[in-house]
């Protein structure tokens, strides 16, 4: 596939999630997709939608916004903007309502037109300082 369409592949794996459109969105994704987190786990694809659904259960109206898509060969890099309101609890923090905002950079590996491999880094750090959970520098 060229760099184009692998770029389209990626922009179309964000509007099917961000549609809610999961049936499509998992379609995207090859049977032996691997999630490759920071911390050097990785998760296959029931273990990622199980991930996926935690994540939009703490926050519905989570949403992805690309910023910028950098493609060569079979790999594309993206920048996003994610936005979400902390409606429920979240990796042990209760609910704040607030809304919060954070970048993050994944890059894609496509294979026969489907998303293979991912690894993503999310600025947790600045996500946590939102809802409260670890003080801002200045906080004390």
């Amino acid at each position: 596939m060229s760099v184009e369409e692998n770029k389209a592949i990626a922009r179309r794996i964000y509007e099917e999630f961000n549609k809610r459109n999961l049936d499509v969105y998992y379609e995207l994704h090859t049977a032996d997709y691997v999630f490759h987190q920071p911390d050097g786990q990785e998760l296959g694809l029931e273990a990622f939608k199980q991930a996926a659904a935690t994540i939009l259960s703490a926050t519905p109206d989570y949403h992805q916004t690309i910023e910028d898509l950098i493609a060569e060969g079979d790999k594309v890099v993206v920048r996003f903007t994610a936005t979400a309101t902390h409606s429920s609890e979240f990796m042990g923090i209760a609910p704040t309502g607030k809304r919060v905002t954070w970048m993050g950079i994944e890059v894609l590996r496509i294979s026969g037109g489907k998303l293979a491999e991912a690894w993503v880094v999310d600025d947790m750090l600045g996500l946590m300082q939102q809802i409260g959970a670890i003080p801002t520098p200045g906080q004390g």
